[in-house]
């Protein structure tokens, strides 16, 4: 009876100090650390700035990250401690829709809420969790930007589609073979590669895997657009891959991720050139804040951060707004300020629905870069572009 009285009493009292400890897993080692290592930067950006202001309810918020590896089974390892024995009672991080998965489903069984950051795959928010929510928009809303930029100014009739054979992979190819068809866009070809014959050693040098067997079969199909779905730097090595092999098309497109990120640019220099992406944010997202801290993490970290660090320091932002207004800092009383949000955020409105088979998912337009002059542009809709979209792609000489 004691002991379940001090466990009670603990976890009633965890943030009972005169600062709030989180703990958020990351991949910080692996081929996904790159994706952990800007997130944990974003993260720590907005601990100081919240901290600056002071904190929630007058503590100061204190982040530790865990390393997951972008395995699932450690990440659930990390989480189950973070529940179990520090009582933390919210959950958020984690990059991977792997790794968000699984959480989502420990979050749940454990009745902890848990925000999803940037776990995209749809199913995640189709389960019905009363636990979950996320911030991001599901991957089926990931090409909806993407294919209104090419019904309206590409115009194409056929479509090949190529995937890394992950969750996140997978799932964005289905989704992007839906809304084509649905767009009257004929696919062609739909080529998944596997992810272990990717050369991770050279992960921050450049990806040297042969796909040269998948990427002969787009070109004899010749479509009119390839589109690739990729998490990491592999991206490189595939528009390399596609204009060393001579594939003419009208367009080069990404399906955000490693086609989104500072690294495709700087390692992909020429061959990066006039590629465009469907992202969730740009550094220059009329947002409120959103340029604040894109310049902050530049002048810091010598770059601008993707879509993924506006995700995880806005997130930082969304769990000081859910803490101060739940009625206790339980996890129930959380749950339901998180159900209540409604903010604006520097990644954009935060707000969490059940609609279209998806519950507590928050909704945001997406938009598309482009590569121009090797720099990322807002190319589309309209009212967020910042330059006029290269099309058709200017011929080799």
């Amino acid at each position: 009876m004691a002991l379940t009285f001090l466990i009670s009493f603990f976890a009633v009292n965890v943030f009972a100090q005169e600062s709030i400890k989180l703990t958020v897993p990351l991949p910080l080692t692996g081929p996904l650390a790159q994706f952990g290592e800007i997130e944990k930067r974003s993260y720590e950006i907005a601990m100081e700035e919240i901290n600056a202001t002071g904190g929630v309810k007058d503590k100061k918020i204190l982040l530790e990250f865990e390393d997951s590896g972008d395995n699932p089974n450690i990440s659930k390892s990390i989480v189950e401690g973070l529940i179990d024995i520090k009582k933390q009672p919210i959950v958020f991080g984690e990059y991977s829709s792997t790794c968000s998965k699984a959480l989502a489903a420990l979050a749940e069984q454990k009745k902890v809420p848990y925000l999803v950051v940037t776990g995209a795959a749809d199913e995640i928010t189709q389960q019905h969790y009363e636990y979950v929510f996320r911030m991001n928009p599901p991957e089926a809303y990931y090409t909806s930007g993407l294919i209104s930029f090419l019904q309206n100014a590409v115009k194409p009739k056929t479509i090949a589609v190529i995937y890394e054979n992950s969750e996140f992979g997978s799932s964005g190819a289905e989704d992007m073979v839906k809304q084509a068809e649905k767009a009257g866009i004929k696919v062609l070809l739909k080529e998944p590669y596997p992810t272990e014959t990717i050369d991770y050693v050279a992960f921050d040098l450049r990806f040297v895997s042969d796909l040269k067997p998948i990427l002969a079969k787009v070109k004899v199909a010749k479509p009119d657009v390839v589109y690739m779905v990729s998490y990491a730097m592999d991206a490189v090595s595939l528009v390399e891959q596609i204009k060393k092999l001579g594939i003419k098309v009208k367009l080069y497109a990404g399906g955000a991720a490693g086609f989104a990120v500072p690294k495709f640019i700087r390692i992909g220099k020429e061959a990066a050139e006039h590629v465009v992406t469907t992202t969730l944010w740009s550094p220059r997202a009329a947002y409120p804040g959103a340029k604040e801290f894109a310049e902050k993490y530049k002048k810091r970290f010598g770059e601008y951060p993707s879509y993924h660090g506006a995700e995880a320091y806005s997130a930082l932002f969304v769990v000081k707004d859910v803490l101060q207004r739940a009625g206790s800092w339980k996890p129930d009383d959380i749950r339901v300020a998180m159900q209540e949000t409604n903010t604006m955020t520097a990644f954009g409105p935060i707000k969490f629905q059940d609609k279209e088979g998806y519950t507590n998912q928050n909704f945001i337009d997406t938009m598309v870069m482009q590569v121009i002059k090797g720099e990322y542009e807002i190319i589309w809709p309209e009212k967020f572009a910042t330059a006029k979209y290269v099309y058709p792609l200017p011929v080799a000489p």
